[in-house]
Parts: structure tokens; C-alpha cells; sequence
């Protein structure tokens, strides 16, 4: 089941105006969007710092929610890298640090670096 939500814009009263932002990006502030995100949802962790065993791997620039499984975008060395975020690999999330900790199959890091 997919959710959907509607917004209701000052200046937007025709539907041949609200149709020309049907599938637009919305940019939120950071402070509005956290007021808007469930605590559990895989949104919410966006701009968390990603840690591997203790290491820091990386801040959360995105989150991609497929069918079986989250992927989190990271950017290492100025590549982007893609981790898989579920219960196998995530071990804890830490919302007063901002960190989700996880333990990563070995040389899936590697396969971006090299």
C-alpha cells in the first residue's frame, strides 16, 4: 500500500496549476523536515553518520527503500556507495548521536574503492 499526501498551496487554486508541480522535489528545511519524519522511518536517517565496527564511514546523503531491503548513499573518496541496511547488517541506531551502527559483509567496501 502506498501513502500519499496533499499539500495545499497558497496561489495554487486550479488543478491546471496544481498539475504542473505534480512529481516536482520538494526541499524542506532541515528543522521542518525532522518535525515531519517518523522516528522509525528509514527517512529519518538522513545526515546520520554511518559506522561500521566502530569506524565512521560516512554521512547519510540518501536513502533509497527498495521492495526487500533500505539502501543507504554514502560518499567515499568523492564515489558514491550504496549499503545495504538491513536486520543481518544493522546493529544499532543511535538517535541522540545521530549514528546508525552497522557490521558491513566483508569487502562490500572495497568494491567501490578500488
Amino acid at each position: 500500500m502506498k501513502e500519499e499526501s496533499s499539500v495545499k498551496l497558497e496561489g495554487v487554486d486550479t488543478r491546471e496549476k496544481a498539475l504542473k508541480l505534480v512529481q516536482k522535489n520538494v526541499w524542506l528545511q532541515q528543522t521542518d523536515f525532522r518535525k515531519l519524519v517518523a522516528k522509525n522511518s528509514p527517512l529519518g536517517l538522513l545526515g546520520y553518520t554511518l559506522i561500521d565496527e566502530g569506524e565512521t564511514i560516512g554521512k547519510i546523503d540518501e536513502v533509497r527503500e527498495q521492495p526487500h531491503q533500505v539502501l543507504l548513499q554514502i560518499n567515499i573518496q568523492g564515489k558514491e556507495v550504496l549499503i545495504p541496511l538491513h536486520e543481518e547488517t544493522l546493529v544499532n541506531i543511535d538517535h541522540k548521536k545521530n549514528e546508525v551502527h552497522v557490521t558491513l559483509p566483508e569487502g562490500l567496501l572495497d568494491i567501490y574503492l578500488k
